[in-house]
């Protein structure tokens, strides 16, 4: 294996290092005082959650939207007419290039698909943005290896976009389970179960949308003709372009299964499922999946399926930390704690009081006028280790093995695992090097 490419798979050494940081409460945890220098916003893919995004920050005073850049021009015009009528001129781009190029731009909101953010991350990195990028935070380890360390290298402040890291009730549930109150916890189960994703119905090929420049929203994914299946929001059922379910809705609950664990790596991650629900759609993914990572004294698990929302403990999404002595439940909801017999008192359900958007963009603000790094509630080494995390859960589904980690050679042990480290660039592109 060569040098730079070795570099890359190091991803969980390097973040294992850090996971303290990443995986621990920053010390500004509540908003704080947030001060009034002008923060000029430009937004990198103006539909779904990038656009929520914006809004969420323009929240806060002093934040100024200037720049918004989409390759779907009906998407962008429909977007700059809506912050017209608020008053709101932006300036309009169709490549992210031409955007970061902007001198009226401070920060960078990236919300594209998965396949996207580890090039445009990177470049605005080099640009001296600072960046709020939407989870996952990459598409394959070796692309999160790669923005950490440019991250790094260019000093910016990078907030990911795993909101409920600003939600008061996940803190207080993480604080519980760090009590001791649920005796020695042996299984962390956490899930989603999605009664709104349906079947995605088999569509023939045609020619892109007027005013879509589909090349450019390919990038660096393989050539195909256009389908509406694999464009907009359906694009996360494809591996070209995302990792389903386990990425999509796994950086979310993993993550707190692991902050509340205070783990970092597993010994090991084997997966089971498939096209259960759905074998004749159009999408690629699992709707179906079942994953168990190893750890030396508990077991997490991951589970999702598509069409039902019967998920356990009565919830459709949420993560179980399941003790001797009872079972703490936490989702967005709120949290609550099931007693184990009479060996503890329950904890009736705590609703939760708040908008973790908003806390969340508000949070990154204060750290882009602070500089404090440290005060950051998603920085990108937790935004990186819980993709890794999760991909480690799709690469063991997709080569059907039980697969290990090998901290020391920084890779799988697995020849078919190390094929699947890093994604496959195309249409001359090439992942970034950091060295």
């Amino acid at each position: 294996m060569n040098t730079s490419r070795r570099k890359f798979l190091g991803t969980m050494t390097t973040l294992a290092a850090t996971v303290g940081a990443a995986s621990a409460w920053p010390r500004a945890f509540a908003m704080g005082d947030t001060l009034q220098d002008t923060v000029r916003v430009g937004l990198i893919g103006a539909n779904g959650m990038g656009w929520a995004d914006l809004n969420s920050m323009l929240k806060v005073p002093g934040v100024q939207c200037t720049a918004l850049c989409d390759v779907d021009a009906n998407v962008l015009n429909k977007r700059a007419a809506e912050l017209k009528g608020r008053g709101i001129a932006p300036r309009l781009y169709g490549k992210h290039e031409e955007l970061l190029a902007d001198p009226n731009v401070d920060v960078v909101i990236i919300g594209t698909p998965d396949h996207w953010h580890c090039l445009q991350l990177v470049d605005a990195c080099k640009a001296g943005k600072d960046i709020y990028v939407e989870k996952p935070l990459g598409n394959s380890i070796a692309e999160c290896q790669a923005m950490v360390a440019a991250a790094s290298k260019y000093n910016r402040v990078v907030q990911v976009g795993q909101w409920q890291r600003s939600q008061q009730h996940f803190k207080d549930a993480v604080d519980f389970v760090h009590s001791g109150k649920l005796g020695k916890i042996r299984l962390v189960k956490a899930w989603a179960y999605q009664g709104w994703m349906k079947s995605i119905p088999v569509k023939p090929d045609g020619p892109a949308p007027e005013g879509v420049d589909y090349t450019r929203w390919l990038g660096p994914a393989e050539q195909r003709p256009f389908n509406p299946n694999r464009f907009h929001f359906e694009f996360r059922w494809f591996w070209d372009y995302a990792g389903g379910l386990m990425t999509d809705w796994g950086v979310h609950m993993l993550d707190f299964a692991l902050i509340g664990m205070k783990a970092t790596t597993p010994k090991s991650i084997m997966a089971t499922g498939g096209k259960f629900a759905y074998p004749d759609d159009a999408a690629e993914t699992p709707d179906t999946l079942t994953t168990a990572y190893e750890f030396d004294d508990f077991t997490v698990q991951w589970e999702h399926a598509n069409g039902i929302d019967g998920g356990p403990y009565g919830r459709n999404h949420g993560v179980a930390f399941i003790g001797n002595s009872g079972t703490l439940v936490l989702n967005r909801s709120g949290w609550e704690v099931i007693p184990e017999g009479d060996r503890m008192e329950a904890v009736p359900f705590q609703k939760s009081q708040d908008s973790g958007v908003d806390k969340h963009t508000t949070n990154f603000v204060d750290v882009v006028r602070s500089r404090k790094l440290e005060d950051l509630n998603a920085p990108i080494t937790a935004g990186a280790h819980i993709a890794i995390f999760s991909q480690m859960g799709n690469i063991a589904y997709r080569t059907g093995e039980k697969i290990y980690w090998d901290a020391k050679k920084e890779r799988f042990t697995s020849k078919a695992a190390n094929r699947l480290l890093a994604a496959e660039y195309h249409n001359g592109y090439r992942l970034p090097a950091m060295g």
